[in-house]
């Protein structure tokens, strides 16, 4: 039994677009969705990875005990956002060893996908909170707050907004081949 993968459960033709314009089989469609994403979790992985080792360290430095509450807040919260990013990015990996052989690569990318998407997000929370606390640590409450809410902004602009808002907007390849005005 086949599963479908989260584009032919919105009925929006890829996989049909990809057999008509890329001549390429259904399988061959998901190995390489599949390492596309691969591709995309290698460029993140080691930044996720320096984000976490030293968000973790912090502790340990001198200076850190003079962080007041809040930012001692922010700051678990943000190794809390960094070490969930880390796992839930290195997840489509696990989850295509306990897969395996079993024929199931449409479900491995459909939830890898969905994985790798919280993945970024809980990132960019992790960004915005390491930005807030160091500018805390060496500015003071106003520009980290500053700092803090630009970076939020950015992100949430530049991974979740944006691109959410361009899948929204922006039709399939088939219905842009239909649509005479495009």
């Amino acid at each position: 039994m086949t599963r479908p993968t989260d584009t032919d459960r919105t009925g929006s033709g890829d996989a049909e677009w990809n057999r008509s314009q890329r001549d390429e089989t259904e399988t061959q469609r998901l190995d390489r969705n599949w390492n596309s994403l691969l591709q995309e979790l290698r460029v993140v992985q080691t930044g996720v990875q320096i984000l976490t080792g030293f968000l973790l360290t912090l502790p340990f430095h001198d200076g850190f005990e003079e962080l007041g509450g809040v930012l001692r807040t922010i700051y678990l919260i943000t190794v809390s956002c960094a070490v969930g990013a880390a796992i839930l990015l290195a997840a489509p990996v696990a989850l295509h060893r306990a897969l395996f052989r079993q024929h199931q690569l449409a479900l491995i990318v459909s939830y890898a996908h969905y994985l790798s998407f919280a993945g970024l997000t809980l990132l960019g929370l992790a960004l915005s909170g390491a930005v807030t606390v160091v500018f805390g640590a060496t500015a003071g409450p106003v520009p980290s707050a500053i700092a803090g809410v630009v970076t939020l902004v950015v992100f949430s602009l530049a991974w979740l907004i944006v691109p959410l808002w361009l899948r929204a907007t922006t039709g399939s390849p088939q219905e842009s081949a239909d649509d005479p005005r495009r």
